[in-house]
């Protein structure tokens, strides 16, 4: 849903720009991340979705889960999304705010997905070769997906490099049919 980004994007904003000046990033990444795996929860999302609780009443319900667990300004984030009826962004406003750290912290995510399982050392040439072309550091996460057959694919940010067997097979069927 593009719109449920572009309605999160202010509020991850806010947060980094706070986390920034107080020179906690990491530990505003754990509060959301606890925010989102809290509103994500089967139970947590039903009363969330309930058209006949009171907003005061989730609100309630929800500080008494994170009491202790979050700072006093991830309580007034928590409680500013439920007045706002704003918590079914929570994964959309982590997103947004770890992309910003990221790109504060110069570092870029790359998703490498293989057809075989590569050694670690594979993993460090890769990302030690990506890092030279992006000119940044990058953190990659490796998955494995054997319908590729062979080779492997590389995502970092809108940028994919498609190095499977699978995905030359279709650029050669695309350049067939012409």
């Amino acid at each position: 849903m593009a719109e449920a980004i572009t309605i999160a994007r202010p509020y991850a904003t806010a947060v980094f720009r706070l986390a920034k000046a107080n020179k906690a990033l990491a530990k505003w990444s754990e509060e959301l991340a606890l925010i989102a795996a809290v509103t994500e929860n089967a139970q947590v999302n039903n009363l969330i979705d309930d058209p006949k609780l009171p907003s005061n009443e989730l609100e309630r319900a929800l500080l008494s889960i994170f009491e202790g667990k979050l700072s006093d300004a991830a309580v007034n984030l928590v409680k500013l999304l439920v007045e706002n009826n704003r918590l079914t962004i929570v994964a959309d406003i982590v997103a947004a705010y770890e992309e910003l750290k990221a790109e504060d912290e110069g570092t870029l995510e790359a998703e490498i997905t293989a057809a075989a399982k590569p050694t670690d050392a594979q993993v460090a040439a890769l990302v030690k070769q990506l890092e030279a072309k992006f000119g940044k550091k990058v953190e990659a996460q490796v998955s494995l997906d054997p319908e590729l057959i062979g080779g492997i694919k590389i995502v970092v940010g809108d940028t994919v490099i498609d190095a499977s067997v699978r995905g030359q097979l279709q650029s050669l069927e695309y350049t067939l049919k012409g």
